[in-house]
């Protein structure tokens, strides 16, 4: 593919076609100017043409190749979002510690990790009464993305400058 052909005079395109016409690596010439948007239309009908056809790498009914886990995570941290909107950095992350599928219940439980003391007392509430309502709207999604029944269990952990700190940085998956 030889591109900004519009910045090149002919004589040098010419040459270029020339020499790699006689390289048996170069299957196809094509010449496309991608910011004047020339070419582009050739450019993808020879690399369809040229394309070996393979087996899929996924199965067509999956629409994603990250684990469950990491959706319920991200589930559970959405509801956070919403419930505390500005009282609960975005420094906050979700580890999802385990996911047991029995016949008719999956059992989840996932810690919630943030900074400081005083972001764990927000996420609990006096009584436990905004952990409580977070476990209730984030059960509720995850029930809907996985149509099954769940039981969540919720735990907040105080991990102080996590995010600074490459064990448990590795230690969340974010290596």
């Amino acid at each position: 593919v030889f591109n900004k052909v519009d910045l090149a005079d002919a004589n040098r395109i010419s040459n270029a076609q020339i020499y790699f016409q006689s390289k048996p690596y170069a299957k196809e010439i094509v010449i496309i100017s991608a910011t004047k948007n020339k070419g582009l239309d050739l450019l993808m009908s020879k690399m369809i043409q040229l394309l070996p056809e393979g087996e899929p790498f996924f199965d067509p009914e999956e629409i994603t190749d990250m684990p469950t886990k990491f959706f319920v995570s991200e589930l559970i941290r959405e509801k956070i979002y919403d419930l505390f909107e500005d009282e609960i950095p975005y420094q906050t992350t979700v580890i999802v510690s385990e996911f047991k599928e029995k016949p008719h219940l999956i059992r989840i439980t996932a810690e919630i990790v943030v900074h400081r003391e005083s972001q764990k007392a927000i996420l609990l509430g006096k009584g436990g009464e905004r952990i409580k309502l977070l476990g209730q709207k984030s059960r509720e999604a995850i029930e809907k993305f996985l149509d099954s029944k769940v039981y969540l269990e919720l735990f907040v952990k105080v991990r102080a400058n996590w995010r600074n700190n490459d064990l448990y940085l590795k230690e969340y998956g974010y290596s």
